[in-house]
């Protein structure tokens, strides 16, 4: 159930266009539903402007078919993350309009979120403010294409900057340009995770760092970067959960729309 929903519902109870019985039962199941195995939260998008987003990793494709039916039966579409080659399958026989994207293990299912985005930077006279989604290497393409992914589902336009790791640090200068053009930048490394104090040195937007588990065995699966940028000297960066696309994602998106709320 999106903002600008229940906005438009309470004006029409306000101007007479439909009665408050029809309102409450436009909002009789809101906003949890019992599935026996997953309880939907229907108020997610209300609360915080995009519905709630699945989670696939250790359930079943069943269970996620039944799930994404009942969100996307609530007009927000859905969008699933860590979905396995099984998984999108199934959704893709589900949901023909669904787009599976192989590299980032998500299947997205467009609703209203991403439009209601772009509504209102256009009513705002907001320019159109981009996220750059940066990689050190190729291998970090799955965790940096799963953000690319959940910003492009809420409406959040995305340039892709990839295999510009310190090993080549001329390559990562020669994008700043494209960097100083962000309004925020995800930075995705693995191996020494050194590039997100770089770019952190670079431009004065905020960075967010995601560690991945790419590298030897020293790398401790993604906890060698991790603490190296957790102790990054470039002031202001901040750091997700290693391999978590998803997260950085939804902090950038929080970051822009905190911004043109303002």
């Amino acid at each position: 159930m999106k903002r600008d929903r229940v906005r438009d519902l309470l004006e029409a109870v306000a101007q007479g266009r439909t009665t408050v019985a029809a309102a409450l039962a436009s909002l009789d199941t809101a906003p949890t539903e019992e599935l026996g195995f997953a309880t939907l939260d229907h108020h997610r998008a209300l609360r915080q402007g995009f519905p709630e987003v699945v989670f696939g990793e250790g359930k079943e494709p069943a269970q996620l078919v039944t799930i994404c039916e009942r969100l996307a039966a609530h007009g927000d579409g859905f969008l699933v993350t860590r979905a396995n080659e099984a998984t999108r399958a199934a959704l893709g026989a589900a949901f023909p309009q669904v787009e599976l994207n192989v590299l980032a293990r998500t299947a997205l299912l467009r609703g209203s979120a991403a439009a209601d985005h772009q509504s209102a930077r256009k009513s705002a006279g907001t320019a159109v403010r981009t996220v750059a989604i940066v990689t050190a290497g190729t291998s970090d393409l799955p965790v940096a294409e799963e953000a690319a992914v959940t910003l492009d589902a809420v409406g959040h336009p995305v340039v892709r900057i990839n295999d510009v790791g310190v090993a080549g640090i001329h390559r990562v200068l020669a994008k700043r340009e494209t960097l100083g053009g962000a309004a925020v930048v995800i930075v995705v490394a693995g191996m020494d995770g050194a590039l997100p104090s770089v770019v952190g040195g670079l431009v004065r937007v905020p960075v967010i760092a995601v560690p991945t588990s790419v590298g030897y065995g020293a790398a401790f699966g993604g906890l060698a970067p991790l603490l190296t940028m957790l102790n990054s000297c470039a002031a202001g960066v901040t750091v997700c959960n290693i391999d978590n696309g998803f997260g950085a994602a939804v902090a950038a998106a929080r970051i822009l729309d905190g911004v043109r709320s303002e």
